[in-house]
């Protein structure tokens, strides 16, 4: 689409795989399959949104989250187009994390439904695949709760605000795209 893809997960993982001080605190977190804090969350984001044209994935999760986003475009002069509410079984997310492979070098994402050429090796640059901790059933199960129980106000917050759109998340790839596309066309 021309935008900009503005993942907190990566971010997150980026600090951790960097050995910072950030990355050092944060992967206590991650081990746990618990949400990084808004207050760090909401620094690595503003750091990454100074121009227009940019998809954030899995962010905002928490309502504080969407308000500081708000604050935050509203300094810069900008404003949110749509907020994608991607909606998907539980049973078909467990069983989409729970089966993830990422390549150890460019991040690209493999599944039992998109499984690599090689086994164990990345497609793209002839990485190793790994399996990340908090993809395991049990942590994902944990994260979905916690994301239900947060999300509910955000989706509250830009549903108001008249910026929700949900899509279906069931399918290919390619038609979840296609119905997001349509969706922000």
């Amino acid at each position: 689409m021309g935008l900009t893809h503005i993942s907190t997960g990566e971010l997150v993982r980026e600090e951790v795989a960097r050995n910072t001080p950030l990355g050092e605190w944060v992967r206590g977190y991650l081990e746990r399959g618990e949400l990084v804090p808004d207050e760090i969350v909401n620094r690595m984001v503003r750091e990454r949104i100074k121009e227009a044209g940019f998809i954030l994935d899995g962010y905002p999760r928490t309502l504080s989250q969407a308000q500081a986003l708000t604050q935050m475009l509203e300094a810069l002069g900008l404003h949110l187009q749509a907020a994608i509410l991607l909606e998907v079984d539980e049973e078909t997310v467990v069983a989409r994390l729970s089966s993830r492979w990422v390549c150890s070098r460019c991040e690209a994402v493999y599944n039992l439904i998109s499984p690599p050429q090689r086994e164990g090796l990345c497609d793209r640059c002839g990485g190793t695949l790994y399996q990340r901790d908090d993809d395991r059933p049990d942590l994902v199960r944990k994260r979905l709760g916690e994301y239900r129980a947060e999300m509910a106000p955000v989706i509250d917050y830009y549903r108001k605000r008249g910026l929700l759109r949900p899509v279906d998340g069931e399918g290919s790839e390619e038609e979840v795209y296609r119905r997001i596309w349509e969706v922000l066309s």
